[in-house]
C-alpha cells in the first residue's frame, strides 16, 4: 500500500470517529466538553463588561426578605409592588420570573371559610359580614386588579415529561403567540412539552401576556448557553418569558420565522425569528445563544423592598423594562452559566431581552453540524496530504497553521459576524489527527526508513533513501529484470601506483579518491554497487525506477573525469601521483536484487549488459579515451547530444558487434571547431568501413594535423596500414575483434 493511501486511511479512521460524534449517532462526552469549553472561552473573552440599563431587575434579595419576611409574600405586597412600578416609577413593561399556581395562603380566607362553615355559621349577620371581609382579604384578587390593564407578563413553566399521576395542566396560561393553523405551515423541530404549571386563573386573566421560563435545551453539563424562544403545546406556539416581555415592550408585533431560501420552511433552513423590530438568530430548536454581557450585575438591580416602600431611585426605573425575580440563594433560582457557576436566573432572561432589543445575539445556525463536517473533511484531507507529500517539519508547520486559521476564523466570525463556528471539535480533530500521523510516522515509517537506510544507505544518496521511504511499494529486494544503466570506473595503472606507497598512505589516497567519486555518483541519483579496490561499480534504475537512467549515468561518468582533476592540488601537496580513470557505461536489461549466499547477501546487478559495461571500461585504455558508452546508451540520450564514434567492436563473450562512442555533451555547448572535427571524423569512419583506405587515411591524417589531435586518429591510421597489408575481405562488417577483457 502506498504511503499516500496509508496517510489518507489514517485520516479517514480518525475522521470517522469524529463524524460519529458530529452526526449525533454517538455522543462523545469528551468532545462535547471540549466544544463547550471553547464556546465558554469565547463568551468570556468577548464580554462587553458594561452595565445595560435597558432592563432593570427588581430583586427579591436577602435584604428584601429580611424587610418583608420570608417568601412567599402575601399577594397584597406584590400588588403594591406592581402599583408602585407603574404608578410611581412609570416603567415600560413588567415580567414575573415567578409562577403563581396556588392561592395566597396568608390572606386569612381559609380561616374565614372554616368559621363560616363551622361554629359561626348560624350567627346572625355573620354571613353578610363575611362577604364584605372576603373581598377585602382576597389578596389574589388585589394583585389581579393591580395588574389589570397594565403591560405585565406572567411567568410559568412547561413540563417536558409527566410523571405518573401528575396533572398535565396546573393553573392557567394565556392564549398562544401563534395558533395551531399557523404553526402547521412550518416543518420545524419544535420542542413539545407534555404539560405545564401556570398561574391562578384570576391572575392570568388580567395579564397582557405570559411566557415560559423553563429551559429544555439545557446542555448536558447543566450550563445555560442557549434558551428556546418558543415551544409548541397541543399544536399551538407559546413564547418564552424573555420574548413575551420584549414583544410587549415593542407593542406586541407578530412572530415570524425567516428561512433561506424563503420557501423551504424546515429547521435546517431556519435563519431567525422576527417580531417587528426584534430579531433573533436561532438554531434548529428555535433557541437563542444567551448574549451574556458580563458577570452577574450587568443590569441594574433594585431591591423589591425598596420598590414596595417607595424608596427606589426613580431615575433607574422610569421607562424601563422590569423583571421581577430573585437572587437570594435560599430561593434556589441560581443557574450555572459560562460566566459564573452561580448566576441569577432572572438575569439570564434580562440578557436575552437585551439581545432582542439591542441586537448582539450570536447565531448558532441549524446547519452547525454540517459546517463542522465540512471542516473536519477539509482538515482531514489537508493533513493527510501534508504528511504524504511534505517533510514532518513542514507538515507540523502546516498543522500549526491550520490551528491558527481555525482560531482566527472562530474568533473573527464570533466578534465581527456574530456567528458561532465549530471550534473545539475541529481543534481536537486537528491535534488528534496530527498525533496519529506523527505516531505512525515515528513508529512505522521511521522504522521502515531505518530498515531502508540500513539496507541501502551505503549504496544510494540520502535523497533517494527519503524517496524510497516515501514509496516503499516501489522497492523490492527480490530479483527482477529491469531496463537499467551500469557504470564501471577504474584507475589506470593502479598496481604500479600502489607499489610506490606504503599501506597507510595508499589507504588515505584511495579513501579520498573514492569519497570524491562516490559523491558524484550520488549527486546524479546513482546506486553504488560495490568497490573492488580502486574500481567503482554503480547503476541507475534500481531500487527506484529512473526514466533518465542513461542520462544520469553518462553525466556521472563525465563529471567523474572532471572531479578527479579537482584532487590534483591535494595529491601533489601530499606527494601522491596524479590519477587517471577509465569509465565504461552500458544500458540494457539487467537482473537486480538481493543476491548472494546464506552467509552474505548484497543488492547488486548481473547479466550480459552488466558484463558489456565492464568490457567498455577496459577498452578505454585501447582507444585512449576517458569514457566509452554503448550504442544502447547513446540511443537513450537526448537528441541534441554530440558523440565521437569510436569503433564497432566485438568483445569477448559476444558474437554480435557493438558500436561504441565517446560522449561529448550537448551540441550547442561545443566549440564550433570541435563540431567540425566530429563531422570529419564521421566521414573518415564511413570511408574506413567502406575499405577506402587511402581516402580514410588522408582524412585521419588531416584530423591529426588540425591542431586538435586525438589518440583515435593515430590508432586508425595505424590500423589502416595493417588492413591495407591484410585486407579483411568483402564480407567484413567493420568490427574490430577483442579477445581479452
Amino acid at each position: 500500500m502506498s504511503r499516500t493511501v496509508i496517510r489518507f486511511a489514517i485520516s479517514g479512521f480518525v475522521l470517522l470517529l469524529f463524524l460519529v460524534h458530529t452526526s449525533g449517532w454517538v455522543n462523545l462526552r469528551l468532545l462535547e466538553q471540549i466544544e463547550h469549553f471553547t464556546y465558554d472561552s469565547r463568551v468570556q473573552a468577548t464580554l462587553p463588561g458594561t452595565l445595560d440599563s435597558t432592563v432593570v431587575i427588581v430583586d427579591i434579595d436577602e435584604k428584601s426578605l429580611a424587610v418583608e419576611g420570608q417568601w412567599p409574600w402575601s399577594r397584597d405586597k406584590l400588588a403594591t409592588l406592581v402599583d408602585n412600578l407603574f404608578g410611581t416609577y412609570q416603567i415600560r413593561a413588567l415580567g414575573f420570573d415567578i409562577a403563581f399556581p396556588e392561592a395566597d395562603r396568608s390572606s386569612g380566607l381559609q380561616l374565614l371559610d372554616r368559621l363560616q362553615q363551622g361554629e359561626l355559621a348560624d350567627l346572625p349577620g355573620f354571613a353578610e359580614r363575611a362577604m364584605a371581609l372576603r373581598e377585602s382579604m382576597d389578596n389574589d384578587r388585589a394583585l389581579a386588579e393591580a395588574v389589570r390593564g397594565k403591560p405585565v407578563v406572567w411567568g410559568y413553566y412547561f413540563s417536558q415529561h409527566l410523571q405518573s399521576q401528575q396533572q398535565d395542566a396546573v393553573g392557567a396560561i394565556c392564549p398562544p403567540a401563534m395558533d395551531s393553523m399557523a404553526a402547521k405551515l412550518y416543518d420545524l423541530d419544535w420542542i413539545r412539552p407534555e404539560g405545564y404549571t401556570g398561574n391562578l386563573p384570576v391572575l392570568q386573566a388580567t395579564g397582557a401576556a405570559c411566557g415560559f421560563f423553563d429551559n429544555p435545551t439545557l446542555d448536558n453539563d447543566g450550563v445555560y448557553r442557549r434558551v428556546p424562544l418558543v415551544q409548541i403545546y397541543q399544536g399551538a406556539v407559546y413564547e418564552s418569558l424573555a420574548l413575551a416581555v420584549a414583544r410587549l415592550a415593542a407593542g406586541r408585533p407578530g412572530i415570524e420565522f425567516e428561512f433561506e431560501p424563503p420557501d423551504v420552511r424546515t429547521s435546517l433552513h431556519l435563519e431567525r425569528l422576527r417580531a417587528g423590530p426584534l430579531l433573533a438568530p436561532v438554531d434548529e430548536r428555535i433557541a437563542v445563544m444567551v448574549p451574556y454581557r458580563g458577570p452577574e450585575g450587568s443590569f441594574p438591580y433594585v431591591p423589591a423592598a425598596d420598590v414596595i416602600a417607595g424608596k427606589a431611585d426613580a431615575a433607574v426605573l422610569k421607562g424601563k423594562i422590569v423583571l421581577v425575580g430573585t437572587s437570594a440563594p435560599g430561593l434556589r433560582d441560581l443557574r450555572v452559566t459560562p460566566v459564573a457557576k452561580a448566576y441569577s436566573g432572572v438575569e439570564v432572561h434580562a440578557n436575552i431581552i437585551s439581545g432582542l432589543v439591542n441586537g448582539g445575539i450570536k447565531q448558532k445556525a441549524p446547519y452547525y453540524s454540517g459546517i463542522e463536517t465540512v471542516l473536519l473533511l477539509a482538515i482531514g484531507v489537508l493533513i493527510a496530504w501534508a504528511f504524504a507529500a511534505l517533510s514532518p517539519l513542514a507538515a507540523g508547520a502546516l498543522g500549526a497553521g491550520v490551528l491558527a486559521l481555525i482560531s482566527f476564523l472562530a474568533f473573527g466570525l464570533w466578534s465581527w459576524g456574530h456567528f458561532v463556528m465549530p471550534f473545539g471539535v475541529p481543534v481536537a480533530f486537528t491535534l488528534m489527527l496530527y498525533l496519529a500521523q506523527l505516531l505512525y510516522g515515528y513508529f512505522i515509517e521511521s522504522r521502515g526508513k531505518r530498515e531502508i537506510s540500513k539496507l541501502f544507505g551505503q549504496y544510494v544518496p540520502p535523497e533517494l533513501v527519503e524517496e524510497m521511504a516515501a514509496h516503499p511499494e516501489q522497492i523490492s529486494m527480490e530479483g527482477e529484470s529491469r531496463e537499467m544503466t551500469v557504470l564501471f570506473s577504474d584507475v589506470r595503472n593502479f598496481t604500479s601506483i600502489s607499489e610506490k606507497l606504503d599501506a597507510k598512505e595508499l589507504s588515505a589516497m584511495i579513501n579520498a579518491f573514492l569519497t570524491k567519486q562516490t559523491g558524484v555518483v550520488q549527486k546524479h541519483r546513482g546506486t553504488i554497487d560495490k568497490y573492488i579496490g580502486d574500481l567503482i561499480m554503480a547503476f541507475w534504475g534500481a531500487p527506484l525506477t529512473d526514466k533518465d537512467h542513461a542520462l544520469n549515468g553518462v553525466l556521472t561518468g563525465m563529471e567523474m573525469q572532471r572531479a578527479i582533476r579537482e584532487l590534483d592540488p591535494e595529491f601533489e601537496k601530499r606527494g601522491w601521483p596524479k590519477l587517471h580513470i577509465g569509465v565504461g557505461i552500458n544500458s540494457g536489461r539487467m537482473n537486480v536484487g538481493n543476491m548472494g549466499s546464506e552467509f552474505r547477501m548484497a543488492y547488486t546487478v548481473m547479466g550480459d549488459s552488466v558484463n558489456l559495461g565492464s568490457r567498455l571500461e577496459g577498452l578505454t585504455k585501447e582507444y585512449g579515451v576517458g569514457i566509452l558508452i554503448s550504442e544502447d546508451t547513446r540511443n537513450l540520450l537526448p537528441s541534441d547530444w554530440a558523440f565521437r564514434e569510436v569503433d564497432l567492436v566485438r568483445v569477448k563473450g559476444r558474437s554480435e558487434p557493438v558500436a561504441i562512442y565517446e560522449p561529448m555533451g550537448p551540441k550547442d555547448e561545443l566549440d564550433p571547431a570541435l563540431r567540425q572535427d566530429l563531422a570529419r571524423h564521421r566521414g573518415a569512419m564511413k570511408l574506413y568501413r567502406a575499405q577506402q583506405w587511402d581516402q580514410a587515411e588522408q582524412e585521419f591524417f588531416n584530423l591529426i594535423q588540425s591542431g586538435r589531435p586525438h589518440p583515435i586518429y593515430e590508432l586508425f591510421v595505424s590500423r589502416i596500414m595493417e588492413l591495407r597489408e591484410n585486407p579483411p575481405g568483402k564480407n567484413w562488417d567493420g568490427a574490430h575483434n577483442f579477445s581479452h577483457k
